[in-house]
């Protein structure tokens, strides 16, 4: 499967027991192996009010980034265009492309919950779905809701700090038609005033657009004629719909004259599957304190993990993540790799890999880099 490309999805977590700090360096250490273990990419999410995630801007971690490498594709997957506007994105983007050109990838997400008019109904896809898995045998769990974290105290007061009072965000679509333009230089306002960003416009970046199922975000990617990633590692319920939805909408443009899919997943790899348990055992609290809407905790080690008291709640609150992490031994890992590109259809994967100790973290990218490459 080596001509499928395979990339990866840095959150920037700090593990328990260290710093924000540490977490940085590790980032860009990992940057420099996963270069030259052959990965195509390397993205950073942006979140926020989270004690166990660094990655609060993933601008500013490219730039840090971007220093201490020289080949691999860079990017943001993606900045949350519910919190900045179309031009501070591509000021931004602009300065990083000014001094690294043509490396950048511009992954956009909507942030922000549902937008006005849209609902959370499931949309039929062609690929039935039997007992929970794809034709090809791919685990596709029940549908999780959001509904309970997008009315939670701690959104509402994420919302509240990262918007200027009074400020409302504009409408996904026509964001990303600004932005699109912006970099083009043909933006005009409605009434005929032309702008111009400098650095940005006539950057050379790739415009991707990230969605979790098949709503708006699919529907922007494939009319804009953009390149889309599918989250199976945020949402494996809805990455069927939301690969055939893109496709469905898509409309050949300057950028591209297919579809270009490409599908996150959760990933640890180890020597043999015991271990890489072993190492995965912290991702499952981890998800807990994401999905409670409390925020990403540290990262656990093992034993802490082990320490958690589930409940029957807490089980269910993260069973679609847990049972979709695809762990165990490089053979093992590679082949359901394999079955979720054969699935979805995707030109690309974008690997997400979070242990407690940072060795473990790098040697599970290696391993699995280079089984990829046998096959």
């Amino acid at each position: 499967m080596s001509g499928i490309p395979l990339g990866v999805l840095d959150l920037v977590p700090i593990p328990s027991g260290s710093s924000a700090a540490q977490a940085l360096r590790n980032t860009i250490d990992l940057a420099r192996q996963t270069e030259r273990f052959g990965y195509a990419r390397y993205w950073f999410a942006e979140h926020h009010l989270n004690p166990g995630v660094a990655g609060a801007s993933p601008a500013v971690v490219l730039a840090l980034t971007a220093s201490a490498t020289s080949t691999i594709r860079i990017g943001s997957g993606a900045v949350q265009l519910g919190h900045r506007t179309a031009l501070s994105t591509v000021e931004e983007f602009g300065l990083l492309d000014a001094l690294h050109p043509g490396r950048l990838d511009l992954g956009l997400g909507r942030s922000g919950g549902r937008p006005s008019g849209q609902t959370a109904d499931p949309r039929p896809t062609t690929a039935p779905v039997v007992d929970g898995h794809a034709p090809n045998g791919l685990k596709i769990p029940p549908r999780f809701s959001f509904e309970h974290l997008l009315g939670s105290p701690r959104f509402r007061l994420q919302q509240q700090l990262l918007h200027q009072p009074g400020a409302r965000p504009q409408d996904y679509g026509e964001q990303v038609d600004d932005i699109l333009a912006l970099l083009r230089g043909d933006y005009r306002a409605a009434d005929g005033t032309e702008a111009h960003a400098v650095p940005g416009e006539g950057a050379d970046v790739e415009v991707w657009i990230l969605g979790s199922s098949g709503g708006q975000s699919a529907d922007v990617a494939g009319r804009n004629g953009l390149r889309f990633t599918a989250n199976y590692h945020v949402s494996p319920a809805t990455v069927l719909e939301a690969a055939e939805a893109y496709r469905a909408a898509f409309q050949p443009s300057d950028h591209l004259d297919k579809p270009y899919v490409s599908v996150s997943a959760d990933v640890v790899v180890a020597e043999d599957d015991e271990t890489a348990r072993e190492l995965a055992a912290g991702y499952g609290p981890w998800v807990r304190s994401i999905r409670t809407a409390e925020g990403a905790i540290p990262f656990p080690t093992p034993d802490e993990a082990r320490a958690h008291a589930w409940t029957e709640a807490d089980r269910a609150l993260v069973a679609d993540r847990v049972d979709t992490q695809f762990v165990g031994s490089p053979g093992r890992v590679a082949d359901q790799l394999e079955q979720l590109q054969e699935a979805t259809g995707a030109d690309e994967l974008i690997i997400t890999t979070i242990t407690h100790d940072h060795s473990d973290r790098a040697r599970s990218y290696r391993l699995l880099a280079e089984e990829w490459q046998r096959r």
